[in-house]
This record gives structure tokens, C-alpha cells and sequence, in this order.
């Protein structure tokens, strides 16, 4: 008996680390804030002595997603060792009741709906750099999905916020491609699966999945490329894990810009966590424009 309580403890123990090791050592805290009459819910992680000026990343979720703040992906125990500050925003309803980023899906569109998520995360950004004394300059964007639309557009429309962005998953819809034009260079890193069927790599211009048309995800990197003049690619195989990685890296752009396109061979709709630490490479995408 005396046997099995050790081996219980032993394994909570192994739990409690494994856990510490997934969500990191600092805080996770919920909070509101209102945007045009909508009130908005938004988590906020902080590393422990997190110092004044440190970044910010905003993470966004996907359409439909039910883990909000998204734990799974693994920036925690990045923000611990490298000091900085991530932020969940979660997404009010859709019409359909889905939580969900205003980035003019079809079926929103042919329904009247809109919601001016662009200005909302504007104004939270400054909240939270008054609030928590963080990076005036070093704010970054990130997420999957819906939540990676949402990082294409804010490169669109808020370069003078953002350092840097980081679609996974993400796409850009054929209005964006068509009626939008970059207002400044910014650095951009896409991580996706070639055998992603919901953001399919190689484009869906004609609706058939009925979120909209959009372009295929090589593209949509290559404008980001020549948006930020870059004038050469250099490849790199990273270590196999599960699917091959590959690195396509853009560099020589303007003020030292680079585009990346991780290509995920074989991957499907998701973080690729499973085939690298996803995290962790954003982070070192970003860290190259900390100033």
C-alpha cells in the first residue's frame, strides 16, 4: 500500500512538472474590454518579473474554437525564457454562433455581418502597453486558422502596430489580395501544410468550401516578398520529427526584412507542433525585430 501512495505521488508530481512545462511558470488572468458598444473577453500571460518594455505577442484563435486562450500553442514556456507577454483576445459571436474574426468570409458577407475587429485590436494593444508598461514598438501577431486570416489583414491594415506577423494556417482572401494594398513592408512568417484541406495550399479562388475565394498560400507569401523588396531565398531542411519542414526563407528586404514560409510536407489543418516546435520558431522570426 505504503508502495502504491509513493507511486501516486510520484506521478502527480510528474503530472505537475509536465504541466508547468506546457503552461508555463507565470500568470494567466481574464479580462473585458469594450469596442463599439461589443465587449470583447481577452486572457493575458505574464512570465514572472516580466521587466518594463518587454513585447507583446497577440495570439488569435481560430474560427468555431472552443480552447480559448490557446494553451496547445506552446508559447508559455517560450514568454518564460525569453520575457515577454502574450495575449488571447477572444472573438464575440458571428451569426451563426461562432467565435470568430471579422476577415469577410463569404458567408458573413452575403449575410450583412461585419464587426470592426481591426479597430478593436488596435485600441487593446494600447491598452495593454499603458497598462502593463509593455513594448511601445515590439508587438507582434500570431494565430491560426480564422486567427491567421486575422494576421494577414492586420499586416494590411495596422503595419504601424505590428513589428511583424505570423499566419499559421492562415489565408488571404481574394478581396484582401484584390482590394487591399500594404500600406508599409512588414515581415511576415506562414507556417502551413501542403495537405491542409480546409486552407487548402494551393488556393480555392472559386468558393467551393464557401468562406470566400482566396489565394494560393505560395502567392500570398511571394506578395509579402516583393512587398518587402527581398531579393533572394535560402532553403533549410529542419530536423524531421514527424513531417518534413521546410524553410523558405526571403531575405535582403528592405531595413533587413525577411519573409518565411515554413512548408509543412504533408501536413494537415493545424499548429504542426507535432512536426516542430511552432512556437518557438515564431518567436525566432519575431526576435529579429525586437528593437
Amino acid at each position: 500500500m505504503r508502495k502504491l501512495a509513493l507511486l501516486i505521488v510520484a506521478l502527480f508530481a510528474l503530472s505537475a512538472i509536465a504541466t508547468a512545462k506546457n503552461t508555463g511558470t507565470g500568470t494567466l488572468t481574464e479580462h473585458t474590454f469594450k469596442h463599439k458598444g461589443i465587449e470583447y473577453t481577452y486572457y493575458l500571460y505574464k512570465p514572472q518579473n516580466l521587466p518594463e518594455g518587454a513585447p507583446l505577442i497577440m495570439a488569435f484563435h481560430g474560427y468555431g474554437s472552443k480552447q480559448i486562450p490557446s494553451i496547445g500553442y506552446g508559447f508559455h514556456p517560450v514568454a518564460d525564457k525569453e520575457g515577454f507577454a502574450v495575449c488571447y483576445p477572444k472573438g464575440p459571436k458571428d451569426n451563426k454562433g461562432k467565435h470568430c474574426w471579422a476577415v469577410g468570409y463569404a458567408f458573413h458577407l452575403d449575410a450583412g455581418w461585419e464587426r470592426d475587429d481591426v479597430g478593436f485590436t488596435i485600441r487593446l494593444v494600447k491598452h495593454l502597453q499603458k497598462e502593463h508598461k509593455l513594448s511601445k514598438h515590439n508587438v507582434f501577431a500570431t494565430g491560426h486558422s480564422n486567427g491567421g486570416e486575422m494576421s494577414y489583414l492586420l499586416a494590411y491594415k495596422a503595419p504601424h502596430i505590428f513589428a511583424a506577423v505570423a499566419p499559421v494556417s492562415g489565408l488571404t482572401m481574394e478581396w484582401m489580395y484584390r482590394t487591399l494594398k500594404a500600406k508599409r513592408p512588414i515581415p511576415l512568417m506562414e507556417v502551413h501544410g501542403t495537405l491542409d484541406k480546409t486552407s487548402k495550399w494551393n488556393g480555392n479562388l472559386e468558393n467551393i468550401d464557401k468562406w470566400g475565394g482566396y489565394i494560393a498560400v505560395p502567392r500570398a507569401v511571394g506578395y509579402w516578398a516583393a512587398v518587402n523588396n527581398c531579393t533572394h531565398e535560402h532553403t533549410e531542411m529542419l530536423p524531421l520529427v514527424k513531417n518534413q519542414v521546410i524553410a523558405h526563407r526571403y531575405v535582403g528586404g528592405v531595413n533587413g526584412n525577411e519573409v518565411w514560409l515554413y512548408e509543412v510536407v504533408n501536413g494537415k489543418h493545424n499548429w504542426a507542433g507535432d512536426s516542430m516546435n511552432t512556437a518557438a520558431e515564431i518567436w525566432k522570426f519575431f526576435s529579429k525585430y525586437v528593437k
